[in-house]
């Protein structure tokens, strides 16, 4: 009797340790809150996102007399384009609203891309958000592609509007446009010298929520 009961307990625990094997088996890993997954979500985000652009969504650009006088930022930064062979300029008159609304007749210059800005002019939707609006640019001017470095950390994950969500902090590399190297482009685009300085030192973040399919950045989940 003594022997049958110790094999029944033996084949009882084979059964329990086979029964832990295959529940262990069956863990979806890609669910977990990992440097493995994280790294995945924010390559998969820089492979989609990861375009240093300038907000120059519309083009023919056009810088009046008026903008020159003020100094805006298309006045300051379309001659040094123009001098790096990027867009080419001509004067004309155009016609422009001013503060009352009244069309008005006034000289500015019109600044067109060339064959060697086109390059530079990613046709790839960018959405700009505001409190109140949501606007999609089909393009913008470009001078730079980041791809990831490392995970440095990331947040606890936790839930947030039925979702579990959580930030990542990484560094990135870059590979910037010959063009972005320039002195007189980093003067008039300060971000372009301060992103290539700080490549694989500085820290950026990305929000990302789990999925079915694992760990998704947000903003590849909303477009």
């Amino acid at each position: 009797m003594m022997r049958r009961s110790t094999v029944a307990r033996l084949a009882g625990g084979a059964l329990s340790l086979i029964a832990l094997t295959l529940f262990a088996g069956c863990h979806d890993s890609s669910q977990d809150a990992s440097r493995e997954n994280f790294t995945a979500a924010v390559n998969g985000f820089l492979a989609q996102h990861g375009h240093l652009c300038l907000a120059k969504y519309d083009w023919p650009i056009y810088v009046t007399t008026d903008d020159r006088a003020s100094g805006t930022r298309d006045a300051i930064q379309m001659p040094v384009l123009e001098k790096l062979a990027l867009v080419t300029g001509k004067d004309m008159q155009v016609e422009r609203a001013d503060t009352d609304g009244k069309k008005i007749t006034a000289m500015a210059r019109q600044y067109q891309l060339t064959h060697e800005g086109q390059k530079y002019y990613l046709h790839m939707p960018e959405v700009v958000a505001t409190a109140t609006s949501r606007v999609t640019h089909p393009a913008d001017f470009c001078a730079a592609t980041l791809t990831l470095d490392k995970v440095v950390g990331w947040e606890k994950p936790m839930q947030l509007n039925g979702k579990t969500v959580t930030s990542v902090v990484y560094t990135y590399r870059i590979d910037p446009a010959p063009w972005a190297k320039d002195a007189d482009a980093q003067r008039v685009f300060p971000m372009i010298k301060r992103v290539i300085e700080g490549a694989g030192t500085m820290q950026l973040r990305e929000g990302v929520h789990l999925t079915a399919d694992g760990w998704v950045a947000d903003e590849v989940f909303q477009r």
